[in-house]
């Protein structure tokens, strides 16, 4: 297809997905003369892509490029070529560097984090630890609601925890329903960006839902 008709199928515009080229978040089309080239059903859903970090993500560009890179990077096996694109998405909080050592909110969110994932058996999350960002950012959680006067112990979460694996299941069944290795990066980092919203208000939901059938309107 020629970049009119990818416009017209991605609803970006021109001048957007040439602003794209340039910058690196979409490769370049194959050349059929000076000034034209042809565009694929790969750079339609790359451009999906791109708009689902940018302009939902709220992801900067140069953001989005490293992620991009991890993405496109078939020398990694799955795990860790999905891990490393959705670990260079724009995180939470983390601890403050200086007060973490005495902080004792942090040292009981973080022990309680640990016993929650040998809890859970979750061995590749207990191996990694402070090097996942999204680790960080549960203990930043646990230490915030320790600090407020809601000690979530371990026996706590670990039913939410349980819930969290079955969502990650579902996950992961719908991104191998693509043929394409690069296909399946690419959903689970849209996926990342997208369906969190539709979580966090079906959670909402499901609680209204529960509160009506026990106590009424």
């Amino acid at each position: 297809m020629r970049l009119a008709e990818l416009s017209e199928r991605s609803g970006v515009s021109t001048a957007t997905i040439k602003y794209y080229l340039r910058e690196g978040l979409l490769a370049p089309g194959r050349r059929v003369s000076a000034t034209t080239a042809e565009y694929d059903e790969g750079h339609l859903r790359r451009l999906r892509l791109v708009r689902a970090l940018i302009q939902v993500g709220g992801v900067p560009v140069a953001k989005a490029r490293e992620v991009l890179a991890h993405v496109d990077d078939d020398s990694l096996g799955r795990t860790i070529r999905l891990g490393a694109a959705l670990w260079a998405l724009p995180q939470g909080p983390e601890p403050e560097a200086d007060d973490e050592d005495e902080d004792e909110a942090v040292s009981a969110a973080r022990h309680e984090v640990d016993r929650l994932l040998e809890m859970l058996g979750w061995a590749t999350a207990r191996e990694l630890g402070a090097l996942s960002p999204v680790h960080r950012q549960l203990v930043v959680a646990v230490a915030t609601l320790i600090r407020l006067g809601y000690p979530w112990k371990a026996e706590l979460m670990a039913p939410y925890g349980d819930l969290m694996h079955q969502a990650a299941v579902r996950d992961l069944d719908f991104v191998e329903t693509h043929p394409t290795e690069a296909e399946r990066v690419e959903t689970a980092v849209a996926a990342a960006i997208l369906f969190q919203p539709v979580l966090k208000a079906l959670h909402r939901l499901a609680q209204e839902e529960e509160s009506a059938r026990r106590y009424g309107l």
